[in-house]
């Protein structure tokens, strides 16, 4: 891992180059350009807010919150996180011919991909930032924690993009298993909803959504934006994210290099 980390430094030029030229490939062509990106995205937060909002009257867990102010921030690290998936399961078909060059370390297309949806989730971020500017928030210090929860979801993405990606070269369903499983797992993860808006709701179940690390992600941003609330205020949480991720980081890197001396055969 810390080799990797250290390539990935070394050839961040490289990766930044071909990260903004895979930004760029999606919209070539399209008559609107980067816009269709952001058009989805923003329509869903508008149907959820309606949904939520307008027709069940929906009261967010935070007090004196709109509910779009606090919906904003949980969904837009999901977005980031399925389009990293999505995304980057099929990277290696995508990229097939720099596959095949021995030159080329392989280990770097998935980090590529992710550079890629790093750069869309910073736009995103900037304008979730807007929205609050808009509603008339102030900035808290804590806006700045979303720096190290975008690096820990980028971690958390990267290891398990190795092995969807990985694994999709030899079974091409897996790419569709995966954006199965997301659409489970934006219900499964409180995006739209929160446990407290139900009341005589068990004991258990907010133990249980814990088990997803993507909660700690989606519950940061919020803490960050709203709470006012820094990580080391969750010292059990924070501490199960990482382990959790680096068990499936280490994982997934060494599936990927385990399987990667026949990427070239079958591709």
């Amino acid at each position: 891992m810390i080799k990797l980390f250290r390539e990935i430094i070394s050839k961040r030029q490289i990766i930044t180059g071909l990260a903004k030229a895979d930004f760029r490939k999606r919209f070539a062509g399209s008559y609107f350009g980067v816009a269709w990106m952001f058009i989805q995205p923003i329509v869903t937060v508008l149907i959820y807010f309606c949904i939520f909002q307008l027709g069940f009257k929906s009261v967010p867990p935070v007090p004196g919150v709109p509910y779009v102010l606090w919906l904003v921030p949980g969904i837009v690290p999901w977005f980031y996180f399925n389009e990293a998936l999505n995304s980057g399961t099929g990277c290696l078909q995508e990229y097939h011919y720099l596959v095949k060059k021995v030159v080329f370390n392989v280990e770097l297309l998935p980090v590529i991909k992710l550079v890629s949806c790093l750069i869309i989730h910073g736009i995103f971020v900037l304008i979730m930032t807007a929205m609050f500017f808009c509603y008339g928030r102030l900035p808290l210090g804590t806006w700045i924690q979303i720096v190290y929860y975008s690096f820990a979801l980028s971690v958390l993405s990267l290891g398990l993009i190795y092995i969807t990606s990985a694994v999709n070269v030899f079974f091409k369903d897996m790419a569709q298993i995966v954006n199965i499983v997301l659409q489970f797992g934006m219900w499964l993860t409180p995006i739209m909803w929160d446990p407290s808006m139900f009341p005589g709701r068990p004991a258990w179940l907010e133990r249980v959504l814990r088990i997803n690390p993507v909660y700690y992600i989606v519950t940061g941003y919020r803490d960050s934006m709203l709470s006012g609330n820094w990580f080391w205020k969750r010292p059990g949480l924070t501490v199960y994210f990482w382990v959790i991720t680096l068990v499936i980081f280490a994982l997934g890197l060494k599936l990927f290099r385990k399987m990667k001396p026949h990427f070239a055969d079958v591709l």
